[in-house]
This record gives C-alpha cells, sequence and structure tokens, in this order.
C-alpha cells in the first residue's frame, strides 16, 4: 500500500510539474504579438464568379515561448468573398491557433469575387482578424473584380463588333466564319483561357488607338512567383491563326502576347494570298515564334516582334514589308532555337534558297529602318544574292559588310534598349545614347508610333520615337 501511494504521489507532482512547464511554456503578455510577412494580401485583378488562384503568407512567432492565438476570423462586409486555410486547416474561423517559439504557419487564402455591374475592376477588401494576448491585429485581403463575357467555342457568322464595354474570356476557341468579319473596337481586351486559339477563315479587323490599344493576352492573372508576373509568360494560350480563306486583316496598335505558337497565316498558293496588314503592333512572349507567314503577304509598320522561343519572324515564300520595326529576342524559358527573321522559299538554289518544290513564287521581302537585335541569329542565312529580300538602313548585331541585298545598314552595333532581362523588363524604346537615334532612311515615311509620337525629319530606326529623358 505504500508503494502505491508513494507512486500515486510521484506521478501527481510529474502532472503537476509538466502542466506548469506546459502553461509556464506559452506567453500571456499583451506585448508578446505575432509577427506577418504581408500586412496586405493582394490578388490583384480577378474575374468575377470565378475561383481565384490561391495566394499565401506566414505568420511567425518570433519569441521564444509559444503564442496561442485564440481566434483567426474574417472580417467586413465582403467576408464571405473570402476563403482561408490556416496551418492546414479550412474554414472561416479557427480558436487556439498555436505557434511554436521561432516558428511560423502558412495562411492560404483564396477568394470568388460577385458580378458587380459596373463594367470597371472594383476593389474588394476584406480582413483577417488575428487574436493574441487579448490583442487584435489584423491583415487585408484585397481583390480587385472585373466582370467579363464569356465565350466558349464561338463562332462569328456574320459581320461582329466586339467593344470595349467589358473584357471577353475565350474558352476553347473564337472562330470568325469565312465571309464573315470581326471588328475589335479600340479599347477590346480578350482574354483568352489555357489552350484557346483564334481561327480567322474571314477578316480580322483591330482598330487600337494610341489612347486604346486592342488587347490579346491570356487570362491567368497576378504573379507567378515573387513578382514575376504572368504577363511575361508564354504558353498560356495558343495563337491567332489566318487560314488561306482570310483576306484583307489589319490590326492596329494590338498587343499580342503569351501564346504558344504566335501568330500564323497560311496561304495555299491557289489565287490570291491571305494578306494581313499591321500598324504599332506588338507581339510577344511566344513558345514558338511570335510571327509566321506562310506564301501570303505581310505588311508591317512602326511594329514589334519580341521573346520568341523558336526565333521571332518566320517567312516562307509570299511578299512582305517591315518598315521602322523592331525584331528583339531575350525569350526566357529556354533557349532561343531559330534567328529573328527566318527566310524560307528565297529561291531555287538548294544553298540558299530552302526551295520547298511547290513551284509558288519565291520570296519579296523588304526590310528597312528597323532594329534586328537579340539572343540568337539576326537572320537565318547570309548569302541573299540574286533573292527578291532587301534590308536597308537596318541596325544588326551581326558582324557583317553592305551588299546588292544589304544597303546602308549599321553593323555590330548595339541599340542601346531599356530592356534589363535579368530584372524582366523588356523596354524596346532607346536610351539617349543610341546609336538608332536620327539613323533612319527620312526618304522612307510612316505614321507616329505605338505611343503617339511623331518620327519627324531625322526619324529613328525601329518601332518606337526616341524621348528625351
Amino acid at each position: 500500500m505504500k508503494n502505491i501511494i508513494t507512486f500515486l504521489s510521484i506521478f501527481l507532482l510529474g502532472a503537476l510539474a509538466l502542466g506548469s512547464c506546459i502553461e509556464d511554456g506559452f506567453s500571456t503578455s499583451p506585448s508578446d504579438q505575432p509577427v506577418f510577412s504581408a500586412d496586405t494580401v493582394d490578388m490583384g485583378l480577378l474575374f468575377t464568379d470565378e475561383p481565384s488562384p490561391t495566394s499565401r503568407f506566414k505568420v511567425y512567432n518570433p519569441h521564444s515561448k509559444s503564442l496561442l492565438i485564440s481566434s483567426v476570423r474574417i472580417v467586413g462586409d465582403n467576408a464571405g468573398c473570402y476563403r482561408v486555410n490556416v496551418d492546414g486547416m479550412s474554414g472561416a474561423e479557427f480558436s487556439d491557433v498555436e505557434i511554436r517559439g521561432k516558428d511560423s504557419v502558412f495562411v492560404l487564402v483564396e477568394a470568388t469575387l460577385p458580378p458587380n455591374s459596373s463594367g470597371k475592376p472594383m476593389t474588394v477588401d476584406a480582413k483577417l482578424e488575428f487574436m493574441t494576448n487579448g490583442v487584435a491585429s489584423e491583415v487585408v485581403l484585397r481583390a480587385c473584380g472585373q466582370d467579363v463575357r464569356r465565350l466558349r467555342e464561338y463562332v462569328v457568322e456574320s459581320d461582329e463588333i466586339f467593344d470595349a464595354a467589358l473584357p471577353y474570356q475565350i474558352y476553347d476557341s473564337l472562330v470568325v466564319a469565312e465571309g464573315a468579319t470581326l471588328t475589335l473596337a479600340p479599347g477590346a481586351t480578350l482574354y483568352f483561357h489555357d489552350k484557346a486559339s483564334m481561327i480567322v477563315r474571314g477578316t480580322l479587323l483591330a482598330e487600337g488607338t494610341a489612347e486604346a490599344p486592342v488587347n490579346m493576352t491570356g487570362d491567368r492573372r497576378g504573379n507567378v512567383v515573387a513578382d514575376i508576373s504572368f504577363d511575361i509568360m508564354s504558353r498560356q494560350w495558343d495563337g491567332v491563326r489566318f487560314t488561306p480563306s482570310s483576306s484583307g486583316n489589319r490590326l492596329s496598335h494590338t498587343d499580342m502576347r503569351n501564346t504558344e505558337r504566335g501568330l500564323a497565316i497560311e496561304g495555299d498558293g491557289a489565287g490570291g494570298e491571305p494578306s494581313l496588314s499591321m500598324l504599332n503592333c506588338r507581339l510577344h512572349n511566344s513558345a514558338g515564334t511570335v510571327l509566321e507567314a506562310v506564301h501570303s503577304s505581310v505588311e508591317a509598320v512602326g511594329c514589334e516582334f519580341a521573346e520568341g522561343g523558336a526565333g521571332l519572324v518566320a517567312l516562307h515564300g509570299g511578299s512582305h514589308e517591315f518598315r521602322y520595326c523592331t525584331f528583339a529576342n531575350n525569350y526566357l524559358f529556354s533557349a532561343v532555337s531559330g534567328p529573328a527573321v527566318a527566310l524560307s522559299h528565297v529561291s531555287a538554289d538548294a544553298k540558299t534558297g530552302f526551295d520547298d518544290g511547290s513551284g509558288l513564287p519565291y520570296i519579296e521581302a523588304r526590310i528597312s529602318n528597323s532594329v534586328i537585335y537579340g539572343i540568337g541569329a539576326d537572320i537565318s542565312h547570309g548569302d541573299l544574292t540574286g533573292t527578291g529580300v532587301s534590308v536597308h538602313r537596318c541596325l544588326m548585331r551581326s558582324k557583317g559588310s553592305d551588299d546588292d541585298n544589304f544597303t546602308d545598314c549599321l553593323w555590330e552595333a548595339d541599340p542601346l534598349f531599356y530592356t534589363e532581362r535579368s530584372e524582366y523588363v523588356f523596354d524596346y524604346r532607346l536610351r539617349p545614347e543610341s546609336p538608332a537615334i536620327g539613323a533612319a532612311d527620312p526618304a522612307i515615311s510612316a505614321p507616329a508610333d505605338f505611343y503617339g509620337h511623331t518620327r519627324g525629319s531625322a526619324p529613328d530606326l525601329g518601332a518606337y520615337v526616341f524621348e528625351a529623358p
């Protein structure tokens, strides 16, 4: 009996001591508070009625003792728009969340915002409240809701206008039927979902302006990691294809980006060639080329062709003219596998022509007052003797010299863009010391650039007029 009493006494004393240690292990001081990795979780632009990507932040305990957060809850008029997960548990309210000394927990945040019927993005705020030792701390939850018009496998069967009142979100495909014309009004925005594409069998007219450009991009918003935006990522949607039946296509002040295969215009050589004219457009961020033209006709003035994993512009046969354009490749996501400008079906000479045996007319291409610079080769091959290709008054990275096809060019030169690839900045305007400033042939005219700046009597090479700082 004595042994049993002694054992029980020791057990009770141990339990009391352990309980005392546990109680002493939690801080009860109001001055001991958690620290948050962000005071605001900004989820950026979200489409209404659509679940958001997951955002996250950390809650740190910088103290040596454990903290017991007595409650965590979403508060505010918009609380119902948000969902949270605290340390692996999902819900709207949590009790007694423990964070050990010098440790942390993750908080995951998602949102689904209701339609706002305003036509414009509207900010939706709530707060995540943490109550610790009688003191409340808050992290702001913020998202901007944009209503969109959702289209799935949509076919434009007769003339139609997409206006700028609300963006369009495209699932699967957007097809312009043969004989129909789709007009994109100034400021129209088309967001394409993963693997979605646009196929033009009829005619596409994009009527962007310097004040209200047309945008065609992927529908993923926010950042991939840290401060790297999805806006610089390729492979977000398939791209745009003009079929042989298409004709009379015109794009003005149109920014097309984040594609798998860029823009492709394909002819079959039977009858008239499909045609495309572009003024002050930007085609960039493609896993393939940003522009491919096969036995077709392309005219581009003041355009930027940039960031293509397979090179930038591929021309196979056809008749083409590029004036005041910038071809610049600083693609991030793989080794660049092609030149800035790839030419094929150039002539019957197998050494230089890459003849496809189709018997169709060989390429006619004129590139003038442009900049060709970046990762990879400038032009697919150097010997264009006897072909219909001419390159006049262009700045190039290559070492070379003028001949019958290359006239008055600036060889082995750096245009000194504002681009900083390592900082994810892709700005192809010219620095004050650029050799491209005032170097264009003034006899070749062109309208104002993408920003509305006129070219003047001593124009600059490339798509953009130099602006003095």
